[in-house]
């Protein structure tokens, strides 16, 4: 009888650097927010990239996986990025893979916003990231060597279900409903190399980053900085990267607060269940076997981590990349960009009345529908015509599978693939190369008034498509 913990075996490189933005920038993320700059810093936001190769060193087919602590960035941020990492580094857009720890208190870094407080610095300070970035990643190439990443699994309760029903008020809002389940599975994968060492940690979760709102003016990866530390703490100081799960409909029980001791215990929490289930992780390379029975007070089953046999190397150590894309329809009640600079006019000036009456309350509410149609103006503009060319992207690494998708999606995802292949782990990772076409939720969403429904732009059914889509990709993987 033998037990097998999967793995994977592959040349892995890794850097980290900093990329907190300076103080007195553009951060005004949430439309209840009063302030408009950064007024300090929380904890410093960090890049990390990672290059996985193949193990024979001629092997050119590589990919690099860049995270970067922000929320989002739009298709003009992120052409810039990916335009830069290619020039320093030589990696072209489709080895490139970008997500977001999807952190709401690192600001809102659109160049959009050069003309408000502090939006001057915006441009300057997401040159500065992109070539670091690109540093980074010639970084992490120059560090490739052989390791092994092992993954486990486990479960945190940071994560709830954030559709709530206000029945005084017969409306959803964006908040803890403590009614419905939230997915709280975490995967982790710890990457040692051949002495041992453990090289990074992974932390693949759903839980939007949202402790910190409108009354935090400091700039925060949220609860993903004491997630790290105490992470890092217990592993020998090892990069602990965070991936975003698919997280449209959970959020943190306790969060919208101005208290960054809240967004550090959060982080604590997610930490502790993290190491609970690093330290459950046999050593990498072994297969746990059963060695017979030994006769004592009772008759005892013993077993003995082994290592392992050539096959399962190899098989451990088969790498292979495959993207699909969709032509996804948009709904047909999509508003034109004509209506929306109609509201946006009248919110406007509704906002201007309460200012010269003193509403502060008024105001306030009314520059956060101004805040909602801007952003909704800036999505249109770079939508593409007629249908969204939606990519999805998976990577099999020996035993497990990482996938990539764009947007927002509901946790639904992450069960289906995960339910569909039980014994493999599957990294799902969120916001590739930004928001894209926003939130991506499911049919019997619609028309229901919830927030993600309301800006999604996609028509009922995409979500189901992306599902049935990427688990097709996943099938094809394992099997290939």
């Amino acid at each position: 009888m033998r037990h097998e913990s999967p793995q994977s075996v592959c040349r892995f490189g890794i850097a980290r650097g900093d990329i907190t933005p300076p103080v007195g920038i553009y951060h005004r993320m949430w439309g209840a927010a009063t302030h408009e700059r950064a007024a300090g810093v929380h904890r410093p936001l960090v890049a990390s990239a990672v290059v996985i190769a193949p193990l024979s060193s001629a092997a050119t087919d590589n990919r690099a996986l860049i995270t970067l602590d922000h929320c989002l960035l739009g298709e003009t941020e992120i052409e810039l990025l990916k335009s830069t990492i290619e020039e320093i580094a030589g990696t072209r857009a489709k080895q490139l893979l970008i997500t977001f720890t999807h952190t709401h208190g690192a600001g809102l870094m659109s160049l959009d916003r050069k003309n408000l407080p502090g939006g001057e610095l915006i441009g300057p300070y997401l040159r500065e990231v992109a070539s670091r970035c690109g540093q980074l990643v010639l970084q992490a190439n120059e560090q490739l060597a052989e390791a092994t990443i092992t993954y486990g699994m486990g479960h945190c309760s940071l994560a709830t279900n954030r559709d709530f029903w206000d029945a005084d008020r017969k409306q959803f809002v964006c908040g803890f409903n403590p009614s419905l389940p939230a997915d709280d599975t975490v995967v982790v994968a710890r990457v040692t190399n051949e002495a041992g060492k453990i090289l990074a940690t992974f932390v693949n979760y759903a839980c939007h980053p949202t402790t910190l709102a409108w009354e935090n003016q400091l700039i925060s990866p949220d609860f993903i900085g004491a997630l790290r530390e105490t992470v890092e703490r217990e592993t020998g100081s090892a990069p602990c990267i965070f991936l975003q799960g698919a997280s449209a409909e959970i959020g943190p029980r306790e969060g919208f607060v101005g208290d960054v001791a809240v967004a550090d215990r959060n982080g604590r929490q997610l930490a502790y269940a993290v190491l609970e289930a690093l330290t459950a992780l046999p050593p990498a390379g072994t297969t746990y076997v059963y060695q017979g029975p030994t006769i004592s007070g009772a008759t005892l089953g013993t077993w003995k981590d082994e290592p392992w046999s050539e096959a399962r190397r190899a098989q451990a150590s088969t790498l292979a990349w495959q993207n699909t894309e969709l032509a996804l329809s948009y709904r047909q009640d999509r508003p034109s960009r004509a209506e929306v600079e109609a509201t946006l006019e009248k919110q406007q000036q509704v906002e201007l009345e309460a200012l010269a009456a003193g509403d502060q309350a008024e105001a306030r509410d009314a520059h956060a529908l101004v805040e909602r149609q801007t952003r909704m103006l800036r999505r249109l503009d770079e939508l593409p015509p007629d249908q969204y060319p939606y990519v999805i992207q998976a990577w099999r690494l020996g035993d497990a599978i990482w996938l990539g998708v764009r947007g927002e999606l509901y946790s639904g995802l992450q069960t289906a693939v995960r339910r569909a292949h039980p014994e493999t782990p599957i990294i799902v990772m969120t916001l590739v190369d930004g928001w894209g076409p926003s939130y991506i939720v499911p049919r019997e969403s619609y028309g229901r008034g919830l927030y993600q429904e309301s800006v999604a732009v996609l028509a009922p059914g995409t979500f189901e498509q992306v599902v049935a889509a990427a688990t097709q990709l996943v099938n094809q993987l394992i099997g290939s």
